[in-house]
């Protein structure tokens, strides 16, 4: 526990550093970025310092995991430079062990990231976009919807909404058709609105259309309460799915299988989500299976390799989610392959490092 404690207090200090100055940068990046667009709008001063402020936490998560591939190279490689390791590895403790205080802050780290994600930097983020939007008068993305065709029952029953407002919760423009086990035609509904209350959709003036015989005969349908698809299913056809938490975009997939859409996209990117938040302890790993691998220039080749290693995975990373877009690959695979790779890599390696 000595030297557990030791490691830590070697590692925070660089770690809290290189934290502060990736997120400076990263935030420097995205201000520098855009600057020339406040300066023709004559932005003021508070309002761009405003956006800068809700970018921080979206910044903090790009730099997390940079900051603790960064921190552990540096802090191992520290080490190695000033011979401390050697008296600790000549004790009979083996590498791994001396290093598992960096795995366990990689480990809580990775479940930190995914809940600081998914509470604090969604929306956040959105509020960012909204913001600058707005000041740089781009057109904002609406909750609304419009042309919407949705799914449900199994494909039982087809909805057809012209309009949707989200606000007011109000469908417009709305055609139900219902279809018998077949596949047939059952019965066609037609309203020009129809109002959620909480539980159902409450159509006005609805027209309901059955076939008698030979002939398609019209009638005014009396207040039903068979239609309680949920409001949310219309509106998430209208955001995306990296502005949504994990949970609405799990939702977001159910409503496009539902409809019959395109969901290989949305489904990759949610499993994205759980795979992604990893990356802090995958960078760890590989950080730590650098750290036992050089003898000479032992600090500044930790770093380079870590480096490399994480620009691999990154790559990788980029190329699995690239193939399960496009179908190559289950959107599963897709998300959490290089994840699986370079975690049985990293511990192989840790656990053959020389002591």
């Amino acid at each position: 526990m000595t030297l557990d404690r030791y490691l830590v207090r070697q590692f925070m200090p660089i770690f809290i550093i290189a934290c502060c100055m990736f997120v400076m940068i990263v935030i420097l990046l995205d201000l520098f970025t855009n600057l020339w667009r406040y300066l023709n709008y004559e932005v003021p001063i508070s309002q761009i310092l405003l956006v800068s402020y809700y970018y921080i936490p979206k910044s903090f998560s790009y730099a997390l995991p940079v900051s603790l591939l960064f921190s552990a190279g540096y802090t191992l490689g520290d080490l190695y430079g000033r011979n401390e390791l050697t008296s600790i590895f000549s004790s009979g403790i083996p590498f791994w062990r001396f290093c598992m205080p960096l795995i366990v802050i990689g480990v809580l780290s990775s479940f930190f990231a995914f809940y600081f994600d998914d509470t604090v930097v969604i929306p956040t983020l959105k509020m960012k976009n909204d913001l600058s939007r707005k000041l740089l008068h781009q057109s904002n993305v609406s909750e609304n919807n419009s042309d919407i065709v949705i799914k449900s029952k199994g494909g039982a029953i087809i909805y057809s909404i012209d309009y949707y407002d989200y606000a007011a919760q109000i469908l417009n423009g709305v055609n139900i058709i219902e279809q018998n086990e077949d596949g047939s035609f059952s019965s066609l509904v037609r309203a020009p609105s129809a109002t959620w209350n909480g539980a159902y959709w409450e159509l006005s003036n609805a027209v309901g259309y059955q076939w008698e015989g030979e002939f398609l005969r019209a009638k005014n349908l009396p207040v039903t309460d068979a239609y309680t698809e949920s409001p949310d299913t219309f509106r998430r056809n209208a955001v995306k799915a990296e502005e949504l938490p994990a949970k609405e975009t799990a939702f977001l997939v159910e409503d496009l299988k539902a409809a019959g859409l395109p969901f290989i996209t949305v489904e990759t990117d949610y499993h994205h989500r759980y795979s992604f938040s990893c990356t802090s302890f995958v960078v760890m790993i590989l950080s730590i299976s650098m750290g036992g691998r050089f003898r000479k220039n032992i600090l500044l080749m930790t770093l380079l390799s870590s480096l490399s290693v994480a620009a691999v995975f990154y790559v990788m990373d980029m190329i699995t989610m690239m193939m399960a877009k496009l179908g190559y690959i289950p959107p599963f695979a897709g998300a959490w392959f290089p994840v699986f790779f370079f975690v049985v890599a990293g511990f192989f390696l840790v656990r053959s490092a020389k002591t």
